[in-house]
């Protein structure tokens, strides 16, 4: 079953796949994580660059693509580098606190999106090889697949808050 974002505006031709009333743990967990990340994508469909970097609450850290970025990283951080203890290089801007959050000058929106779009499709991966005791391989970080789970349900389920009200504040679109 798939539904559109209510309201009006340009996210509407992006469809989200509703997750199911019932189903294994390991089903539900992927169902909900992947209805928050399409989520995501849906709040920032439509808008330009400059909407999308505008900052329009007191935090420097708080833009839509500035949160899209972000969660392009955690998506790699919890899945690739505390699970399976993967090394990456840190986000860029080097040694920048909440460097993830940092945009560029120039800010392609679409781009972004996309390697948001490959970072889950890997986490996906990742999450397929699991088992959901299995603890990370990563020693920063002693916890199951399960946590990693839940944890980037909570924080992509938070930040979609954080995309309705930016999203309002730019140009009015709401949705859920």
């Amino acid at each position: 079953m798939t539904s559109k974002p209510p309201g009006s505006g340009p996210s509407n031709h992006l469809l989200r796949v509703e997750p199911p009333g019932s189903g294994s743990e390991r089903d539900l967990l992927a169902a909900w994580l992947d209805f928050h990340r399409e989520t995501v994508l849906i709040k920032v469909a439509g808008l330009s660059a400059e909407a999308a970097s505008q900052h329009l609450v007191p935090s420097p850290l708080t833009t839509c693509a500035g949160l899209l970025r972000h969660l392009r990283y955690v998506e790699r951080w919890w899945f690739q580098e505390i699970l399976e203890g993967t090394e990456f290089p840190p986000p860029e801007p080097a040694g920048t606190v909440d460097a993830e959050f940092t945009l560029p000058e120039c800010v392609d929106l679409d781009r972004l999106g996309a390697e948001y779009r490959l970072e889950c499709a890997a986490s996906r991966g990742v999450f397929a090889r699991w088992d959901l005791d299995e603890m990370s391989r990563s020693p920063r970080r002693a916890v199951s697949c399960r946590w990693v789970m839940l944890h980037m349900i909570e924080e992509t389920a938070r930040h979609n808050g954080h995309l309705d009200i930016l999203r309002e504040l730019t140009d009015g679109v709401t949705g859920e």
